[in-house]
């Protein structure tokens, strides 16, 4: 009898021992949300800076994209290319780079997407981008608080003075 009483303490004492108490959930509960809590801040931040150097990337493509275009239309003009006539003039005309047409304007690419988003190769959408054409032209980085991460291009003026590109960071 008493073999038997003990054995039957172990067996409920094991079944007790198996489980987890509403004190211990509730504590492991408040731990992971106060992980989370502190967590969410960094990972937000992190997500504007991502969009902020994208900005900042496709900034820096677009740069690089009007110079060679511009190297382009000047070979061109030099009469260094074997087409005849030539296909970029002093205040237009089209230039190739990679095989794509890139519309020139004052022998820099135009505000367009036939001019310097060919010239970058960026594509609406795809890439994450949001383009406004127009002059200025306008580059909006998807994700941001309004106004989002924008990068605008001014096209080239006569002389040619160089297009103006600036960059706005304050809605990353």
């Amino acid at each position: 009898m008493i073999c038997a009483t003990a054995h039957a303490g172990r067996e409920k004492l094991g079944k007790r021992a198996t489980g987890f108490t509403l004190i211990e959930l509730v504590i492991v509960i408040s731990v992971i949300a106060i992980l989370a809590a502190m967590a969410l801040p960094r990972y937000i931040n992190v997500q504007v800076q991502a969009r902020a150097a994208k900005t900042q990337a496709i900034y820096g493509s677009m740069k690089s994209a009007a110079s060679l275009a511009r190297a382009a239309c000047m070979v061109d003009l030099a009469g260094l290319v074997t087409t005849t006539p030539a296909r970029c003039t002093q205040t237009g005309g089209v230039a190739f780079m990679d095989g794509v047409a890139v519309d020139m304007v004052n022998q820099y690419p135009a505000a367009s997407v036939t001019g310097i988003i060919n010239a970058a190769q960026l594509a609406n959408g795809s890439d994450g981008i949001s383009i406004s054409a127009g002059n200025p032209l306008t580059i909006d980085i998807n994700g941001g608080t309004q106004p989002n991460c924008r990068i605008s291009y001014i096209a080239a003026t006569p002389g040619p003075i160089a297009p103006i590109i600036t960059v706005d960071t304050t809605g990353c």
